[in-house]
């Protein structure tokens, strides 16, 4: 018996009726009903995202930026977000609306833009008020799981968009201070130039200055000096003026009695004038009548009169000089103005002759006209005397008050001399110190100069260092700084959708699980041929033929559909199809050897290799993320080595890992050939086990 008689005449008892022809067509099509639906379910779900509901709520006030430009940001996100149709958008007018959109299942998720969020995107223009623009999302995992992660994605795509461009032009502003910093430390050098040339001249004015009050030292000394002799003049003043009020009390008390005595002298030279008129007038009637009598008479009274004028004079002239009206020298001079004043000579009676007797008294006439005259004269001026009197007592009172004062002022004047003496004092000490000040200021002058000058000269070496990029660098420079790690992204291979992304493992999965589904209604190994005396390996290929050929028309039909019907268009369609074969051949020795080997119990462990692989093959995640005891599982078992070289065929990577993985699946065939031929061996030889088995599935 050959092994491909055997495996025919399974086949034929397979396909012996209707039903079984249908069994095994059903069977064909397990893994296209598994991985075929699967993946068109799943083939292009981001292309469909549109067809979700979002909630989006737009407050954004608004901004006006430094520049006064406006900014609409959480509009122009709005806008983008709705014309990019990556979800059906919803506009929402409050934020609690969308919130009890997405916790009754309404909208999947909602987008919330803040009122602030423009302002907070201009805020980095003021260093002490800088803030986070927010955008707000609100998910449920009850509406789906995955939809979260993909709603992070979008908003982190967003955030990244609107982060550019916010950042695109703070980065252009700071490069146009960074230019205006230039222009203005050229400028500040310039400055600094003429603030070096101001500082020199300062340097001078201060050699001056100090100078100048190295004078003034010098001239406050001088000043302190003569302010002490101007105090001890002040005290000699002051004793003055104490002498000259109390002799200025004493010539007021003289006066007080002037007017009177005065008036008296006025009145006794008005009676002196008077009597000599009379007398005049006498002699003028008598001179003819009686000559003699009238000599005689008139000698008389000549006598008398200027006796008594004599001691009127004196008396006056007296109290004057008390007075210190007149001074002495004066009043002797009106007394011998009197005595100058000639008297009538005495004629004797003897040698008195009558003709010169008329002419004599006209001679004594005339001389006591005159001494009318004269006493009239003096009567005038004792008049005026008197007149003057009460004047002169008053200003001789005023002139002892303001004695008085000039006493007290005086006496202020020294008090405040003292003060001037203590202030010249302090204001020696005062131009001192402003002299050492000067000298210290003289010194901080010279060093300010020589440090303006390096000032100068550095602020125009930095205003080298610093740039001054002109509109293009602005412009090129503001993209970098704003978005400075830019990806090159080099796809060695890529997957042209999700659905093309899941292929190679799902295609791989449901090739597994329609040949498990193969041991439901075929068997590993015949009881004929086990009864035969053909060799055990013989027996074991003829069994296991039967499950290579189903499961290549399952991996055929697989591969046929997903290519056209789903459009997968792999890189390497034939080479894809032939390690969809040799997986095929490798998965169908396995499990039939397995099955063989430990029958019912068989079927069990094939499902745990499925877990089992399932879990360490790295069909949607990295192999390398599993637990440690994962990675032995995936290192031993085949399905992981079948997916990757799935993605190198459909996704058109490097080939170099096809050739070992068809020769480890011939590997993994030949051990399933193995453990089907021990089974074999095994079962040969029947017991009550064989018979009637503890389990039957």
């Amino acid at each position: 018996m050959t092994v491909l008689r055997l495996a025919r005449s399974e086949l034929k008892r397979m396909t012996g009726g209707l039903l079984p022809k249908l069994t095994i067509l059903a069977l064909a099509l397990v893994p296209l009903l598994y991985g075929a639906v699967y993946l068109y379910a799943n083939w292009d779900p981001y292309g469909k995202l549109n067809q979700i509901d979002a909630a989006l709520v737009v407050q954004d006030f608004g901004a006006t930026a430094a520049d006064g430009t406006r900014l609409e940001a959480g509009r122009k996100v709005a806008e983008s977000l709705v014309d990019g149709h990556v979800f059906n958008w919803k506009t929402v007018a409050s934020t609690e609306e969308a919130d009890q959109g997405v916790s009754n299942g309404t909208y999947a998720f909602a987008l919330k833009i803040p009122q602030d969020f423009s302002a907070n995107l201009v805020s980095p223009g003021s260093f002490d008020a800088a803030n986070q623009a927010m955008l707000n999302v609100t998910t449920n995992d009850a509406n789906n799981y995955l939809l979260s992660t993909i709603v992070d994605k979008l908003t982190t795509a967003v955030h990244t968009t609107v982060a550019k461009e916010v950042g695109e032009e703070t980065a252009n502003q700071l490069l146009t201070g960074f230019g205006t910093i230039h222009t203005q430390m050229l400028k500040a050098s310039d400055g600094a130039g003429q603030l070096a040339d101001g500082v020199a001249r300062l340097h001078e004015g201060t050699v001056t200055l100090h100078q100048g009050t190295g004078e003034l030292k010098t001239g406050a000394t001088e000043l302190y000096n003569g302010e002490l002799k101007l105090r001890d003049g002040a005290a000699s003043l002051s004793a003055g003026a104490g002498q000259l009020s109390s002799g200025l009390t004493q010539l007021k008390d003289k006066t007080a009695a002037l007017p009177a005595d005065a008036k008296r002298l006025a009145d006794g030279a008005a009676q002196v004038a008077a009597g000599n008129a009379a007398l005049t007038a006498a002699f003028n009637n008598t001179a003819q009548a009686i000559p003699g009598q009238l000599a005689a008479a008139q000698q008389s009274a000549q006598q008398a009169a200027a006796q008594a004028q004599r001691s009127r004079v004196v008396d006056s002239t007296s109290r004057l000089v008390a007075a210190g009206v007149l001074t002495q020298e004066q009043a002797d001079k009106v007394v011998a103005d009197v005595d100058a004043t000639p008297a009538p000579p005495a004629a004797s009676a003897a040698s008195a002759a009558a003709a010169a007797s008329g002419a004599k008294l006209q001679a004594a006439a005339a001389q006591v006209q005159k001494l009318a005259d004269g006493s009239a004269a003096v009567s005038a001026g004792a008049a005026q005397l008197a007149g003057a009197a009460p004047a002169l007592s008053d200003a001789v009172a005023k002139a002892s008050a303001g004695a008085d004062h000039l006493a007290g002022g005086s006496a202020a004047l020294a008090a405040g001399q003292q003060n001037a003496v203590d202030g010249a004092g302090r204001l020696v000490q005062g131009a001192q110190k402003l002299d050492d000040g000067a000298a210290q200021l003289e010194s901080g002058a010279a060093t300010a100069s020589d440090g303006a000058g390096t000032l100068a000269a550095e602020l125009a070496k930095g205003a080298g260092k610093v740039p001054n990029p002109d509109d293009a660098q602005k412009h090129s420079l503001s993209k970098v700084m704003a978005d400075p790690v830019a990806v090159s992204n080099v796809s060695q291979a890529k997957a042209g959708s999700y659905g093309a992304g899941l292929a190679p493992f799902f295609l791989t999965l449901a090739l597994w699980i329609g040949i498990f589904m193969l041991v439901q209604a075929m068997r590993p190994v015949t009881q004929r041929a086990l009864a035969s005396n053909a060799p055990a390996w013989k027996i074991a290929a003829g069994g296991w033929l039967p499950f290579l050929a189903v499961s290549a028309v399952q991996a055929s039909l697989l591969t046929l559909v997903v290519d056209v019907g789903l459009g997968l268009d792999p890189a390497h369609p034939v080479l894809m199809w032939f390690l969809m074969l040799a997986a095929a051949m490798a998965f169908s020795a396995i499990i039939q050897g397995v099955v063989a080997l430990l029958g019912s119990p068989g079927k069990l462990v094939v499902l745990i290799l499925l877990v089992l692989q399932l879990v360490s093959s790295g069909g949607t995640f990295p192999w390398q993320t599993t637990p440690e005891p994962l990675h032995v599982v995936h290192q031993i078992l085949p399905m992981g080595y079948v997916v990757s070289g799935m993605r190198h065929l459909i996704y058109g990577a490097d080939l170099a890992l096809i050739l070992p993985t068809m020769l480890g699946l011939v590997g993994y065939t030949l051990l399933g050939l193995a453990m089907s031929t021990v089974a074999v061996r095994k079962n040969k030889y029947w017991t009550l086990k064989t018979l009637k088995p503890e389990i039957a599935v």
